[in-house]
């Protein structure tokens, strides 16, 4: 147990991380080798794996992917003019994103417009309510008060036709 802790702290020690830079230039040790065969596996598998947003052109990637006679370079190409369609259908929603928000933006405008010119409605109606239930009050005055007229100058009208009656008998 000593030997592998001494071992472990020799390894982790900076001066042994400055000579290991020094003889291997390159950080690579291993030599990784990746044949078209395996990328279109592994693009495969990815492809299936993540099959569920189920677009019918990962359905047609997917199909040259399986296939022998196709290169993987038709397959990129394929990939590139579906992400230039995806991009171009991104801006065609984010147009129509905005010009619905200010579709918005401008309805809900209006709506307080005419929310504003209601309430102006509303309360002018009132007023006119009023100004009726005022005039209608003063119409009513101005009948009993005609009313009373009325009966006064009957009861005028009567007391000069018996002063009149009483004159001419006295006068006669």
């Amino acid at each position: 147990l000593l030997a592998i802790a001494e071992t472990i702290k020799l390894l982790n020690d900076d001066d042994a991380l400055e000579l290991f830079k020094r003889t291997l230039p390159s950080p690579s040790l291993l030599q990784v080798k990746v044949t078209a065969k395996a990328m279109r596996q592994r693009a495969l598998r990815v492809l299936r794996a993540a099959r569920g947003a189920h677009d019918p052109r990962m359905g047609a990637v997917l199909l040259a992917l399986g296939g022998k006679s196709g290169g993987f370079e038709k397959v990129l190409s394929m990939i590139d003019n579906m992400s230039s369609i995806l991009s171009a259908e991104q801006k065609d929603d984010d147009d129509k994103k905005a010009y619905c928000e200010a579709s918005i933006d401008k309805a809900e405008d209006e709506h307080k417009v005419l929310e504003q010119s209601l309430a102006d409605t509303d309360k002018t109606i009132a007023d006119a309510k009023e100004g009726v239930a005022k005039l209608t009050e003063e119409i009513a005055a101005l009948i009993a008060g005609i009313k009373a007229l009325d009966t006064s100058v009957a009861e005028a009208t009567e007391t000069r036709k018996a002063e009149n009656a009483e004159y001419k008998e006295t006068m006669a």
